[in-house]
């Protein structure tokens, strides 16, 4: 399963990268407008710093007028993929884009109909946001099951990007139910290294190493 972050915080970004575990970034205008920061200057920056798709979301809700925002984005970096929404305008600005060969993820994904037609509409990228579905009552995560089935079932090679996710046990989930993607902030991603038991282990092999070597320097030397 690929990792992506979704920030647009530019020290996370490298220190995420630094793991060597990174593998795409995800944006939106929110995370952008937190930053304070010009965003095509910001995906610029984050483009040299990851190789892997970088999602830049479009904030027009009309076909033309996405296709018009889209292509300069498209033109920062061959690893940009323009991110629209699930609507009937974002699914005829994807098949605009994909006949084109420009990679598109489709965000703000809820329900597993919206997946099928972003996959028949050419979509790179389907974004099932688990958490939102999460907090009014639903289950997300089920969501991305049925989603997994479905693209099986007819060999849609739209690829699955678990977004939302709010906890470790959202990434355990989604790579077990066979998400192709998971994007997580960096709190999350550096959860998943995390362990009591892990911390435990090492005190004790530490502490044992210092006794050790204690009773290394005690020992009388050999005549």
């Amino acid at each position: 399963m690929d990792i992506y972050i979704d920030t647009a915080n530019l020290d996370e970004i490298k220190r995420a990268a630094s793991l060597g575990v990174l593998d795409g970034v995800t944006t939106n205008p929110s995370l952008v407008a937190k930053e304070g920061v010009d965003f095509r200057t910001r995906l610029e920056e984050i483009c040299q710093v990851v190789e892997g798709p970088v999602s830049a979301e479009v904030v027009a809700i009309e076909h033309d007028a996405m296709i018009a925002e889209a292509e300069p984005l498209i033109q920062i970096a061959p690893n940009i993929v323009i991110k629209l929404p699930c609507i009937e305008e974002g699914l005829r600005a994807c098949k605009t884009l994909s006949d084109r060969d420009v990679k598109v993820n489709m965000t703000l994904c809820f329900q597993p109909l919206q997946a099928l037609l972003a996959a028949k509409a050419g979509a790179f990228l389907i974004s099932p946001f688990v958490g939102r579905i999460d907090d009014v009552g639903g289950d997300g995560m089920e969501v991305v099951q049925q989603i997994r089935q479905i693209y099986d079932n007819y060999s849609y090679t739209t690829k699955i990007l678990t977004a939302s996710i709010r906890h470790p046990q959202h990434m355990v989930q989604a790579a077990m139910m066979g998400s192709d993607v998971a994007t997580a902030p960096l709190k999350v991603i550096q959860q998943m290294m995390k362990h009591p038991l892990t911390d435990v282990g090492l005190k004790r092999f530490l502490d044992d190493w210092e006794k050790a070597k204690t009773l290394l320097v005690k020992e009388p030397a050999m005549a």
